[in-house]
């Protein structure tokens, strides 16, 4: 079993940039692709961004394209989501999560394709 911790969500103004961090135990991180998604309040969870295996390929929502970068580094466990020039609308909850990387990469930003989710960071944009 994978488990996901997130971290690194808070308070940001209008403009800034943020780095969120998963860090993922209990299963060989290599074998998973990651994504990333978010759920602003009163709406549906959306996708963000996903990266396969070994890095070499990543997506994005149009929402996010060009000012976030999704990352890994498979030493270390850790997927990083990069944001910058953050907006209002970029409040959400974001959750990690993981999944095979052969199947996750034929639709990234399909979340249940994922088989393994954390608990979420909070990531609050003030304008």
């Amino acid at each position: 079993q994978v488990q996901l911790v997130e971290s690194g969500g808070g308070l940001v103004q209008a403009g800034g940039s943020l780095r969120l961090s998963c860090a993922a135990s209990g299963g060989t991180f290599s074998n998973y692709a990651m994504g990333w998604f978010r759920q602003p309040p009163g709406k549906e969870r959306e996708f963000v961004g996903a990266i396969v295996w070994s890095g070499g390929t990543t997506y994005y929502a149009d929402s996010v394209k060009g000012r976030s970068t999704v990352s890994r580094d498979n030493a270390k466990n850790t997927v990083y989501l990069q944001m910058n020039s953050l907006k209002s609308e970029d409040t959400a909850v974001y959750y990690c999560a993981a999944g095979a990387d052969l199947i996750v990469r034929r639709n990234p930003e399909i979340s249940r394709l994922y088989g393994y989710w954390g608990q979420g960071t909070q990531v609050t944009v003030s304008s």
